[in-house]
């Protein structure tokens, strides 16, 4: 593959994973990391996802400021933290492959089964204890396979939250335990000058992806976001059964 080639399809798969994240504050990395990974060894690809992930991130949660809600949001922080050191532990004693397979089996049966049935009441029981499980949970699955943000996305859905606070609590949470993966990865020094490079080309298109996305979340209603956040689980899904 050209040089060319290799630098077309990686800000192609940019600009649409964030897209997505501007419009629904997750999967940048589980849209890209299928391309990269086709482009790129793995040790530039996960370097590379999430920077790119991270300056979505950034990007919305400046626009969206105002959105994030620390109350609801620090018992997640609190278990994420808490579950990184464990999923790290667990990668070097579980086979990875197999869990992301069962992942994402678990997601695309959710997806379907929330498409099927109606909107059902919201979950008010457990108040912050179990928040904070759920963060727990995502931390452990993000330090084993970089899936921090599936569970407490499907969980703040469950919570019966609108969509700005739905993204208030998950979004500023996936971003914290991606920044923790990628300034693990940077005190390994896998972050090198090729990294910086392919991230600078793929910068206009991770800008403008952005952008659109937000644009279009300005537009949609609770309803509309709750069926697009299930796609994008589903899709996720997919992406890890394939």
């Amino acid at each position: 593959m050209s040089t060319v080639t290799g630098d077309l399809l990686l800000s192609l798969a940019t600009f649409v994973a964030a897209f997505a994240s501007g419009l629904a504050g997750f999967a940048f990395a589980l849209i890209a990391t299928g391309i990269y990974l086709y482009v790129l060894a793995p040790a530039e690809a996960v370097p590379l996802v999430l920077a790119g992930s991270l300056t979505a991130q950034t990007i919305t949660l400046l626009a969206l400021k105002g959105s994030i809600d620390w109350l609801r949001l620090h018992p997640f922080l609190i278990g994420g933290i808490v579950g990184i050191p464990l999923g790290a532990f667990l990668l070097q004693h579980i086979d990875v492959p197999v869990f992301r397979l069962a992942v994402g089996a678990f997601l695309v049966a959710y997806s379907v089964f929330m498409f099927l049935r109606p909107v059902a009441a919201a979950i008010d029981a457990g108040g912050r204890a179990v928040d904070g499980a759920i963060g727990f949970i995502g931390g452990v699955m993000g330090g084993l396979a970089g899936l921090s943000g599936a569970i407490p996305t499907i969980w703040c859905g469950l919570r019966g939250w609108p969509k700005q606070i739905q993204r208030g609590v998950y979004q500023p949470y996936i971003f914290v335990m991606q920044l923790l993966a990628l300034v693990w990865l940077g005190g390994f020094g896998t972050i090198g000058m090729r990294t910086v490079a392919q991230f600078l080309i793929c910068l206009p298109a991770l800008v403008i992806g952005t952008w659109l996305g937000l644009k279009l979340y300005a537009r949609v209603d609770d309803a509309q976001f709750r069926r697009i956040v299930l796609l994008l689980l589903l899709g996720s899904g997919i992406g890890l059964l394939v």
